[in-house]
C-alpha cells in the first residue's frame, strides 16, 4: 500500500470499508460499526474502532469511540470516525489523501482541503493473492460447504420444502464452523428453477435438479461453491449428458489455468465449448475471484482481461438450464492458482446423484 501511495505522491490513505480495515489491522467491525484504518507516506498508521473491540489489533496506534451511546447504534459514526481520522492526520499536515469507496471515506473527502485521490481500485488489486492466514479461513468458509453439502444429500427427496433445506443447511454451517456465520451463507436454494433463494410453499418434485450455490462466510472470508442434486436420486440420460459437458468445462479450465494466462482466453476456450458440446452459449460468467467479498478479481468473462496471478483464489461455476433438465444444473468449485496450474480446495461430490 505504501508503494501505491508513493506512486500517486499521497501523504495518506484513509480506508474506511470493513474488509479493508480487516485486512490491515486484523480487526473485523461489527456490520453496524464504522471504523477506518489511516496510514501515512512515512508508514505509521492508525485504526480508528468501537471502543473495547481493538485488543488484537495491528496498528501504531488506536483511537477509540463510542459507535453506540445507552447500546443504541448512532446514525453518526461515519462523521464521527472521519473527524477522528483528519484531527490525526492533521498532526503530520497530510494534505494529499487517498480514500476507498466507503462511508466513511465521503466524510472524509467533505473535510479535505485538496481533492481525494480514489485508491479503491489498487486495493482490490492488492487483496487478490491470498496470504497463509486468508487461505485458512478460507478454508474454514469452505469446510461449512461441504458440511451443508453432506447435510443436502441426506434430506433431499421428492416433497422436502426448500425452505427446510435453507434452514437445515444454515444449521451444519454453523456446526461446521462452531459460531455463527458472518454473512448470508449463498445465492441459489431452489428445486427446478435454476437458482435462487428458497420460495415460501415449494416442495422438491421427482425428476427436478436442486442447484445449491452456497457461499458461507467465516470471520469476514466467503466461500463460494455449488452443486446440484437429483432430487429423487434419478438422473435422466439428458441430464448426465449435459452433466459431462459442464464437467468438461470445469476440467478445460484446469487445463489451462496458471500464472500469466490471461482469463477471456479461458472464457472464450469454455464458450467455444459450450457452442461444440450445446450448440449454444454459456448463459453467465464463468468464474470470479472470491475473498473479503464475493466476487473479486480476477473475472473470467469475456467483458475483461485480467490475468490469472498466483496465490489467488478464483471460482469456476459453469452451468446449463431449462425446464428439459428439470430446472438445470451448476457445478462450482474453488480453486488456488498456483505457480504451475491450479489446486481444487473443495472436497465434495460433484455428481448429481
Amino acid at each position: 500500500m505504501l508503494k501505491v501511495m508513493n506512486q500517486n505522491r499521497l501523504d495518506a490513505a484513509v480506508m474506511g470499508w470493513g474488509g479493508h480495515v480487516y485486512y490491515f489491522s486484523g480487526l473485523l467491525p461489527h456490520w453496524m460499526v464504522q471504523g477506518a484504518f489511516v496510514l501515512r507516506a512515512d508508514g505509521r498508521s492508525c485504526l480508528i474502532a468501537n471502543r473495547g473491540t481493538a485488543k488484537n489489533s495491528a496498528a501504531d496506534e488506536v483511537i477509540e469511540f463510542d459507535a453506540a451511546l445507552d447500546y443504541t447504534y448512532r446514525p453518526d459514526q461515519p462523521m464521527v470516525v472521519a473527524d477522528l481520522a483528519m484531527d490525526w492526520l492533521k498532526k503530520s499536515s497530510s494534505r494529499k489523501i487517498g480514500v476507498d469507496s466507503s462511508e466513511v471515506s465521503s466524510a472524509v473527502a467533505l473535510r479535505c482541503e485538496d481533492r481525494p485521490t480514489d485508491v479503491q481500485g489498487d486495493l482490490w488489486q492488492l487483496r487478490r493473492c491470498k496470504d497463509a492466514d486468508e487461505l485458512a479461513l478460507m478454508g474454514v468458509a469452505i469446510r461449512c460447504a461441504e458440511a451443508m453439502y453432506a447435510r443436502a444429500r441426506q434430506i433431499i427427496q421428492p416433497g422436502v420444502a426448500e425452505l427446510t433445506v435453507y434452514n437445515q443447511l444454515h444449521e451444519a454451517a454453523v456446526l461446521a464452523a462452531g459460531e455463527p456465520m458472518s454473512a448470508q451463507m449463498g445465492n441459489d436454494f431452489t428445486s427446478g428453477g435454476g437458482g435462487g433463494l428458497p420460495r415460501f410453499g415449494r416442495l422438491a418434485q421427482a425428476g427436478e435438479i436442486f442447484i445449491l450455490d452456497l457461499g458461507p462466510a467465516y470471520r469476514g472470508y466467503f466461500s463460494d461453491t455449488c452443486r446440484a442434486i437429483a432430487v429423487d436420486g434419478r438422473v435422466t440420460d439428458l441430464q448426465y449428458k449435459v452433466w459431462e459437458g459442464v464437467m468438461g468445462a470445469l476440467k478445460l479450465f484446469e487445463s489451462m489455468a496458471k500464472p500469466g494466462v490471461r482469463c477471456r482466453e479461458i472464457a472464450q476456450a469454455v464458450q467455444e465449448h459450450y457452442r461444440l458440446v450445446f450448440g449454444t452459449r454459456l448463459e453467465h460468467h464463468v468464474g470470479h475471484g472470491v475473498g473479503l467479498w464475493p466476487h473479486e478479481f480476477p473475472h473470467v468473462d469475456e467483458i475483461w482481461d485480467d490475468v490469472l496471478l498466483e496465490g489467488e483464489t478464483v471460482c469456476v461455476e459453469p452451468g446449463k438450464y431449462g425446464p428439459e433438465l428439470g430446472g438445470g444444473m451448476r457445478i462450482e468449485n474453488t480453486y488456488l492458482i498456483t505457480a504451475d496450474g491450479v489446486r481444487n480446495l473443495v472436497n465434495s461430490p460433484m455428481e448429481l446423484a
